[in-house]
């Protein structure tokens, strides 16, 4: 871990030195509950690109953490008392090149609250630690690459409501995400555009990035990742998209038929997703691309007619 710390992250770790008991350090779990069932664990680096160790049926024993599955599970070395993930299977944290690089984890595609050790492993849940460059921003508050999560099993153990949001409904992106959604035994409600903010509820924000950008939490995009975590602008009008890469550089400017697939959250709201684009071909493309093949441990992504683009992006 870098000897520079962002106080926001040395907060998280010493609430986590204060949580985490000798029993979590041996790598149990809180106790003789019910082991959770149909968990994944991923362990990446560089925002998903690179895979170390994927588990799609984790070694569990009893109520587990997140913390306590994560050692069951892999090598893990710590600091702060104990609280703070330094390495996970040898790969450490600490500086490359100047910049900060760390440990993260997600839960169902969402950034975590509080430490791993206070989070209890519920059913069904998609854990991923990622370690990556955070010299752009502290936080990527919500990422797409648990898919089908949040929508499936929510967040800490309970479903939330769904809210498909289409500048046009009678569109074929709208009837496409709603259909996506209700395949998956997702009960969406539909609806049109609402700038509005819904804490409780997960919302899909279906249309051209000209049509949604009025919403307040949709508007951080523009001041990019240090307010929404995404790796990626869109022009004023809307019609063009610029990729970043992780250091925020960026890259090749997309223009007509790109669409975008991202999510953020403001504060301790649900999470919203974007599917949109530069036009009705990019959101057309954006809402054929919502499936686990497409969107799969990526932290958001850009596409067009030539391929998927990963964001952040590799650079160049």
């Amino acid at each position: 871990m870098s000897s520079v710390v962002a106080p926001r992250r040395l907060a998280a770790a010493a609430s986590l030195a204060l949580t985490l008991s000798v029993t979590v350090l041996n790598g149990c779990g809180l106790g003789p509950g019910s082991v959770p069932h149909d968990i994944r664990l991923l362990v990446t680096r560089d925002f998903g690109a690179h895979v170390l160790h994927e588990a799609e049926a984790p070694k569990a024993s009893g109520q587990e953490t997140v913390m306590s599955l994560l050692i069951r599970n892999d090598k893990v070395g710590t600091r702060y008392g104990g609280g703070f993930v330094e390495s996970i299977d040898g790969v450490s944290g600490g500086e490359e090149g100047g910049k900060a690089i760390d440990w993260f984890y997600y839960v169902n595609g969402v950034e975590a609250t509080k430490g791993a050790a206070s989070t209890n492993v519920n059913p069904g849940d998609r854990i991923w630690w990622d370690r990556h460059d955070w010299s752009q921003t502290e936080d990527v508050p919500a990422v797409v690459g648990a898919f089908p999560e949040p929508f499936l099993n929510g967040l800490g153990g309970r479903r939330l409501p769904v809210r498909i949001e289409c500048t046009q409904v009678s569109s074929y992106a709208c009837h496409a995400v709603t259909a996506r959604l209700r395949a998956l035994g997702v009960p969406a409600a539909i609806g049109a555009f609402d700038a509005g903010r819904q804490p409780e509820t997960l919302r899909l924000l279906v249309g051209p990035w000209a049509s949604i950008a009025s919403d307040p939490v949709a508007q951080s995009v523009s001041r990019g990742p240090r307010a929404s975590g995404i790796y990626a602008r869109f022009s004023t009008d809307g019609r063009t998209l610029t990729p970043l890469d992780q250091e925020g550089h960026p890259g090749r400017v997309l223009s007509a038929g790109t669409g975008l697939v991202a999510a953020t959250r403001q504060a301790e709201d649900a999470p919203i997703w974007l599917v949109t684009g530069t036009d009705e071909a990019g959101v057309d493309l954006a809402a054929r691309s919502l499936n686990e093949t497409m969107l799969r441990d990526r932290f958001a992504v850009a596409l067009t007619s030539a391929g998927v683009l990963a964001l952040p992006s590799a650079g160049g």
